[in-house]
């Protein structure tokens, strides 16, 4: 698994637990629907820090809480 695909799994996590649909995570976070639907459907695999930070934000998390998943222990090495 790579960083794109764990932050997506993560979203979708986070929503599931909270039974929110990715429009109602826009909407609480002000992230474009577009974004979030980029994310989630792997075609954006690098979501920035900011907009991770905004969904955080509507979600009532902090990027400590995101990012403390096992989903990001033992990620692939990125630079090869």
């Amino acid at each position: 698994m790579d960083i794109g695909e764990a932050v997506r799994a993560r979203i979708l996590e986070l929503c599931r637990e909270r039974d929110l649909s990715i429009n109602k995570l826009c909407l609480l976070s002000g992230v474009t629907q577009s974004t979030v639907n980029n994310i989630v459907s792997g075609r954006n695999h690098s979501a920035t820090v900011t907009t991770i930070k905004k969904l955080c934000d509507g979600l009532g998390i902090s990027i400590g809480d995101f990012f403390s998943s096992e989903l990001f222990r033992g990620l692939d090495q990125e630079v090869r």
